[in-house]
C-alpha cells in the first residue's frame, strides 16, 4: 500500500508534516509494509482517504527506519499498527476506554469506523479540545492488555 499513500522514513519529514499541516487532522499510521494487519489497515485508510481529504491528511510511517525510532519511544509504540493524530501541530488524544489515550492501537473494523474517528477528532479540534471521546461503540474498539516494565 505504500505506493498508494505517502510513506515517511525520515524524522525530518515527520517533523515538517506535523508542523506544516494546518486546519486539517494529520493521521500518521506507524507500522510495517510487510505486516498483514498493517496492510489491512492501509487498505481501510486508502479507501477512506478521499472521503476525509477535506479535513484530514494521511501518511504512513515506516517503523523499521532508524530515524523514526525517536517517535516510537516518544509515543510508546510497541504494537503495530498504531495510529497517531495531530491538528495544527498539536497531538490529539482520544478517550476510547483504554488506559492509553495517545494513539489508536490496532486496525479499524470498517472504513466508516475510520471516517467517524477522524471526523470526531476534527470536530473536537475545531472546538479547541485536545482530547475527544471515541465515537465508536465499545465492542468495535480493540482491547489490549497493557504491561508496564519495571513497575
Amino acid at each position: 500500500m505504500e505506493y498508494l499513500l505517502p510513506t515517511i522514513r525520515k524524522k525530518s519529514e515527520v517533523d515538517s508534516l506535523i508542523r506544516d499541516t494546518l486546519d486539517k487532522v494529520l493521521v500518521l499510521r506507524f507500522g510495517l509494509s510487510t505486516d498483514a494487519v498493517c496492510l489491512h489497515l492501509d487498505d481501510i485508510i486508502y479507501r477512506s482517504a478521499r472521503d476525509v481529504s477535506r479535513f484530514a491528511t494521511v501518511a504512513l510511517v515506516d517503523v523499521e527506519s532508524e530515524e523514526i525510532q525517536v517517535y516510537l519511544k516518544y509515543f510508546d509504540i510497541t504494537f503495530v499498527p498504531s495510529t497517531v493524530f495531530f491538528f495544527n501541530a498539536h497531538h490529539m488524544k482520544m478517550d476510547s476506554g483504554s488506559a492509553d489515550h495517545t494513539k489508536w492501537v490496532g486496525t479499524y473494523q470498517s472504513k466508516q469506523d475510520f471516517i467517524d474517528i477522524v471526523e470526531a477528532i476534527y470536530r473536537g479540534a475545531m472546538k479547541g479540545k485536545l482530547i475527544v471521546n471515541c465515537p465508536l461503540p465499545p465492542e468495535k474498539i480493540p482491547k489490549f492488555q497493557l504491561l508496564y516494565k519495571d513497575v
